[in-house]
């Protein structure tokens, strides 16, 4: 009789975890409606919004917190909402400061570090200064104080963008190698991580970069698809996104346009793939667009 009201307990649980997880399946991505393989505004009158410029996204690998930056005035902050409870918080500004921008947010593989780019100044005060990769730990109760990553990833010139594969590889942008008055010719650069601390940066191959601007890459967690934004004379808009594939000898086959699927006469950047593969986010004039994630195979 125990053995049979054991065996009736443990269905009962196995029964409410799948139900749980079939709720919890429901209300990720701020609970909307799955996209098709158009692209549509993402949350419309929640995250994107009429009377702001959202830029730089990312949701958590369970799809329960969301993070982005919204710029306004020419000042950008990172803002913040998260699952809890079955419902979804209000957006509230998590980095930010009165003078100093915080832009492009990104989590860490283990997601206890959310990197982003600012051009506060290293002492924390004074004018502002070229953007640099900074992060934050997360803490019990929010985010540290920003830690600027330092040397060799920071110049003295503007470090865009950042993305990184799961095994902690980081992929960024800088103009640090421009020619004296091409301030806008930016490149597309890659850094391992040993030990904790980022190895000297590689330039990529002329197969994704240009004398033109490459910048805002995200890179797919097994590092097997580039997309990035570029300014090109072949583009669409003012900035096109592009995808280059990982070849079967280790480098990226040469970047495609994602054409008029994706790209529009405006500016589009800030390209993410959503953890789990099934959605595709980026940011069309001023506001944050998601679509199928499949899409994304018409381009091999």
């Amino acid at each position: 009789m125990k053995s049979n009201l054991w065996v009736l307990l443990a269905l009962v649980l196995l029964f409410s975890m799948g139900h749980a997880q079939l709720i919890d399946s429901t209300l990720q991505y701020l609970a909307q409606d799955p996209p098709s393989d158009i692209p549509e505004k993402f949350a419309p009158n929640i995250i994107s919004l009429e009377n702001e410029n959202e830029f730089g996204s990312v949701f958590s690998k369970d799809a329960s917190e969301f993070f982005y930056a919204v710029d306004g005035n020419g000042r950008a902050e990172i803002r913040y909402t998260r699952l809890k409870n079955g419902s979804w918080s209000l957006p509230q500004t998590i980095i930010s400061h009165k003078t100093y921008s915080h832009n492009d947010p990104f989590l860490s593989p283990d997601e206890k570090e959310l990197y982003y780019i600012s051009d506060r100044p290293l002492q924390g005060t004074g004018d502002k200064k070229d953007y640099d990769i900074w992060y934050s730990i997360r803490e019990i109760d929010g985010w540290s104080e920003p830690i600027n990553v330092g040397h060799p990833i920071n110049t003295d010139k503007n470090e865009y963008y950042i993305s990184f594969t799961s095994e902690g590889t980081l992929y960024y942008s800088s103009n640090h190698a421009a020619e004296e008055n091409r301030d806008h010719d930016f490149d597309i650069y890659t850094a391992k991580k040993k030990e904790g601390v980022f190895q000297e940066p590689k330039r990529l191959d002329n197969a994704i970069n240009s004398k033109r601007y490459e910048a805002d890459v995200f890179v797919s967690p097994d590092e097997s698809f580039l997309i990035f934004c570029a300014a090109r004379k072949d583009g669409l808009g003012k900035g096109d996104l592009y995808i280059s594939f990982k070849a079967a000898d280790g480098s990226w086959t040469v970047d495609k346009n994602m054409g008029e699927r994706i790209n529009s006469e405006n500016h589009e950047l800030c390209p993410f793939v959503s953890a789990d593969g099934k959605y595709f986010f980026f940011t069309s004039n001023q506001d944050i667009y998601w679509v199928d994630a499949r899409i994304i195979d018409s381009y091999r």
